[in-house]
């Protein structure tokens, strides 16, 4: 396993991050105890960062891997969120996030988190975030209940636009890159060497998008982004590797992004994923992908709030 720095934090984390979203069964219905034992094989395989929050099966995924980390809490990084809940309700007051908090840690079954970040920023109001919940999370850094802050979301544009104005601890982009997004180069990636934060990457397999499973009957994205898997798929198989194996291998070569979050519910999924660690892309396949995505890439199809943000 390869470790990096992350930000200014002083903490080294693995380069592929364990998502726990899967595990509170917002794809499909999970197996409890393959959850389990999928998270004691990531650990005992290098895989320090595990990221949750109390949004994702609204609480179940935060619940199942508390269970799962009984006994191994020092063993990991672990990082949850604060301020979303569900589909549309976003909560950054100071009274719920500091209650919200306390609920997280109870079913995380620990007494801090090493790293807790505001859920999705772009769905409330600017003022609020800069004035309300960002010093509600300055006051739990200081008391301990978190090591270190940050924030997350989805339009790149609007995360540099608020970090310019605070000091985050870190910076989770979702969805912009990947073999169909390279957006974070744009302006996160210059940010983070700027001030020093930690960036992290979520969704290199596009929800699903870049993988053989079927895409979530939610899923937002246009005919000819859908079109995309199949075609994906077909040149893959040309040269006998995966598609999800290439996607992940491509985020994790980002050597200024600090962690590639995968979201992961069963042993035999990170099982493959640990496996991308001693993958090599074929020569003149990465070519071949950056051609047939051309003429959608970087077409964001669910720019600006996206609803399922998982």
């Amino acid at each position: 396993m390869e470790y990096r720095k992350l930000g200014n934090t002083g903490i080294d984390l693995s380069i592929l991050g364990f998502g726990a979203s899967p595990m509170g069964d917002v794809f499909n219905v999970s197996d409890e105890k393959d959850g389990y034992r999928a998270v004691h094989y990531a650990i005992d395989h290098g895989v320090n960062f595990f990221d949750v929050s109390p949004f994702y099966g609204l609480t179940l995924a935060e619940k199942r891997l508390g269970i799962a980390l009984e006994g191994k809490r020092d063993q990991v990084i672990l990082a949850t969120k604060c301020g979303r809940y569900d589909l549309q309700e976003f909560d950054f007051s100071e009274i719920r996030i500091l209650k919200s908090v306390d609920e997280s840690l109870s079913r995380l079954k620990t007494d801090y988190v090493d790293l807790l970040q505001l859920h999705d920023i772009e769905f409330v109001d600017k003022d609020q975030i800069l004035n309300e919940a960002w010093p509600t999370l300055v006051k739990l850094k200081e008391s301990g209940k978190a090591r270190f802050i940050g924030i997350t979301g989805l339009p790149v544009n609007y995360l540099a636009e608020i970090t310019r104005n605070i000091e985050v601890d870190t910076v989770l982009s979702w969805a912009h890159y990947n073999l169909l997004e390279d957006e974070i180069n744009r302006e996160l990636v210059p940010l983070s060497k700027e001030k020093g934060f930690g960036l992290m990457n979520a969704a290199p397999l596009m929800q699903r998008i870049l993988s053989d499973a079927e895409l979530p009957t939610w899923h937002r994205s246009p005919p000819e982004m859908k079109a995309m898997q199949s075609k994906l798929l077909t040149l893959c198989a040309s040269y006998g590797v995966k598609l999800s194996d290439m996607a992940i291998r491509y985020a994790l070569d980002h050597p200024d992004i600090t962690t590639t979050i995968v979201g992961i519910c069963d042993l035999a999924t990170i099982t493959q994923n640990v496996g991308v660690l001693d993958f090599q892309i074929p020569e003149g396949l990465l070519e071949e992908i950056e051609t047939l995505v051309a003429p959608v890439k970087n077409q964001m199809w669910f720019e600006g709030k996206a609803e399922n943000n998982i």
